[in-house]
């Protein structure tokens, strides 16, 4: 079958299962999710969702997400919007409706409603919600981040071999130049995000990155173009928008198209250049060296730590915060040092997965999830091992984090040794984060010191899982000949436990 063919094909068959296209509130994809906003939740069928072969797991949030995997997604949700479109085109929603049939669908809605509600609640803390608002911000820079970030790196491997000396200045420009304009998108995607006019918040951030506010003198010292960064832009960008709603309320309709734009940009851009930048700049600042000494005199402790308790911290949507936090890494010394460490987390997954592999040897159904699973833990995608296999089962959840921290505490080590090992880009993790690697002393050893972290992950989360992964009960219960099921806990013929916490973007580090 045709590429095209199959992911249409994998499109016509999520659409039924998640109650039609009218059903469909809302359709967008991250790296490895198809993100449905649903009119009724009690319409999907999630066992025959989980069933498809093209189908990694779903996952309930704020919307309802279907994990397909990276390249996956990308393609399969234009084919699902435009089965969406024709569906409503070929169907039309009547003008009217007889009083039955309404009584039926608010009745529907109502209990939609409140299933979402239930599941939601959990999950709505202001902090929550928050840090989500920020995910949302830079999430979908992920994609140019990576891009960027692998031509960096060939740029730096042609540079040191001496090779295409012509053709490496303009790759350079190709690597830097997302990187000198972030704080814009930045800008514009939290504006967007926060209620705002989106351009309105690029253009007060490109205040940031102009070259011309090196003239400009802000508590008693020069500015310097891209001061505050990221961080700074996104203030930016939030303050124009609460400047803005403030002059769409008091100013008159006849002149809100020209004085609203006008007073959002001025406001917004002189408290920025005479405050925001500087403040912005220091706390950039204070994180860039707060992570350099934490791993060069935590070391081994600190990887421990990251790498134990970051897939608990997915678990929880704690880990949003790392986001700026990775990216005001990347912009100041060229790639963060945290995610190779955090990375490790996946590592301990696919040990932990192997584990259960050989001590359920009976148990086909799981034995076939870990085989299609392992592939793509590998590569940094963890869903599928952690919500088909580790969480159900419970205690090898635990004993994967422990391999996450033995990895972790690996890297850390050498960085506490003066061997910093960093990413250019976020998103990867697993082996696909190699293209992407970089550090202080040179490109193989940054490889060989986060190949090392890998297998130490692995072999880690291997032992605690074999050996302290399962009680007698755990294994009386498990190690039977079961049905083909899609899961862990479906394959005993229990419930499918809903994830009420789920990981965004990415699990994977």
């Amino acid at each position: 079958m045709a590429t095209e063919d199959k992911n249409r094909a994998t499109a016509a068959a999520i659409l039924p299962l998640v109650g039609g296209a009218a059903n469909v509130s809302s359709v967008v994809h991250c790296m490895t999710r198809l993100r449905l906003g649903l009119h009724d939740r009690s319409l999907v069928d999630d066992e025959a969702l989980k069933a498809l072969p093209a189908v990694m797991g779903v996952v309930e949030d704020d919307t309802y997400q279907i994990v397909l995997g990276p390249g996956t997604v990308a393609r399969v949700t234009p084919e699902f919007e435009q089965l969406v479109r024709e569906a409503r085109e070929a169907a039309p929603e009547p003008a009217g409706a007889a009083e039955p049939a309404t009584t039926t669908a608010a009745e529907l809605a109502a209990q939609g409603a409140a299933i979402k509600a239930a599941r939601k609640a959990k999950n709505a803390t202001p902090f929550k919600l928050f840090l989500r608002k920020i995910a949302n911000i830079f999430v979908p820079l992920i994609p140019a981040l990576i891009g960027c970030g692998i031509i960096a790196g060939l740029n730096g491997l042609l540079k040191n071999l001496g090779w295409l000396t012509s053709v490496t200045p303009a790759l350079g420009a190709m690597a830097s130049g997302f990187m000198a304009l972030i704080a814009v998108f930045v800008g514009y995607n939290t504006a967007k995000e926060f209620g705002g006019t989106p351009i309105l918040g690029g253009a007060v951030a490109a205040i940031i990155v102009f070259p011309g506010v090196a003239d400009i003198e802000a508590f008693g010292q020069k500015l310097s173009p891209g001061q505050g960064g990221v961080l700074g832009a996104l203030g930016a960008a939030v303050l124009a928008v609460y400047v803005e709603k403030w002059c769409r309320r008091w100013v008159p309709e006849a002149l809100d198209v020209l004085v609203t734009p006008t007073l959002t940009v001025l406001i917004s851009g002189l408290v920025t250049i005479f405050g925001l930048m500087y403040v912005a700049g220091e706390v950039s600042t204070a994180i860039g060296d707060f992570a350099n000494w934490l791993l060069s005199n935590g070391g081994a402790g600190a990887g421990l730590v990251l790498g134990g308790f970051f897939l608990p911290l997915v678990m929880l949507g704690l880990h949003q915060a790392l986001i700026p936090i990775h990216t005001t890494l990347i912009e100041q010394q060229g790639y963060t040092v945290l995610l190779p460490i955090l990375a490790m987390a996946g590592a301990g997954q696919v040990g932990a997965a192997l584990a259960v592999y050989l001590r359920l040897p009976r148990n086909e159904s799981i034995r076939r999830t870990i085989k299609s699973a392992l592939p793509a833990g590998l590569l940094g995608v963890g869903e599928p091992l952690i919500y088909g296999v580790s969480l159900p089962l419970g205690r090898p959840f635990i004993t994967a984090c422990v391999g996450g921290a033995f990895g972790g505490a690996f890297v850390g080590f050498f960085n506490q040794l003066g061997s910093a090992v960093g990413s250019t880009a976020i998103g990867p993790s697993g082996w696909a984060l190699f293209p992407l690697l970089d550090g202080n002393h040179g490109l193989g050893t940054t490889i060989a010191i986060y190949a090392g972290g890998l297998l130490v992950g692995y072999l880690a989360g291997f032992v605690a899982t074999y050996f302290f992964g399962f009680s007698k009960d755990l294994l009386a219960e498990f190690n039977v000949s079961q049905e083909p099921a899609v899961s862990a806990v479906a394959a005993t013929g229990g419930p499918a436990a809903p994830v009420t916490d789920p990981a965004p973007e990415p699990a994977r580090a």
